[in-house]
């Protein structure tokens, strides 16, 4: 025989209580079980376990949707203070070129107004320097004139010579 007629012909040989076989048995024990189950709620108490969890679950999502739109505000401010902070420095920085272009420029004139001080200055004190050495030179000359005038008047005039001027002082008082 196959297997077939030995597994169908060991079937015709299964116990029975109550004339009823073990597949009847495990049907009404499951029939019970699901009574009970029934009986006791259980399924609204699984239905509201998971209704629990449901809400839990929300519960978390809509926690999670409000850190997520709390961290894009927080993203936002400092995103527009970055924005704020670039924006002061260039503004410190346009004012720092600014302040160091007039520093410069001030610089430039005080260096311009310092030569311009000490070229005149210099141009004074040649200037005195001139003047002082044409004094000196107009004095020199002017000693060098009276030396020479009194050498030759001692040289070209003697005593004759001074009586012949006296006289004519006085006669030219006398007339006068």
């Amino acid at each position: 025989m196959t297997d077939l007629t030995l597994i169908l012909a060991e079937g015709a040989n299964e116990p029975t209580a109550f004339g009823m076989n073990a597949t009847v048995w495990v049907s009404i024990a499951m029939l019970a079980f699901i009574a009970i189950l029934l009986w006791k709620k259980v399924p609204a108490l699984i239905a509201g376990m998971l209704d629990n969890k449901i809400a839990e679950i929300s519960r978390q999502l809509n926690e999670a949707e409000a850190l997520r739109l709390e961290a894009e505000s927080l993203k936002a401010e400092y995103e527009a203070k970055l924005a704020r902070a670039a924006k002061e420095a260039d503004e410190m920085r346009a004012r720092a070129d600014a302040e160091a272009e007039a520093l410069v420029a001030k610089a430039k004139a005080d260096a311009t107004a310092l030569i311009a001080r000490r070229k005149q200055m210099a141009e004074d004190r040649i200037a005195a320097a001139e003047a002082g050495a044409l004094a000196d030179v107009r004095s020199a000359a002017a000693k060098a004139a009276t030396e020479a005038a009194a050498k030759l008047i001692a040289d070209k005039h003697d005593a004759s010579a001074d009586k012949a001027l006296v006289d004519q002082a006085i006669a030219a008082v006398a007339k006068g």
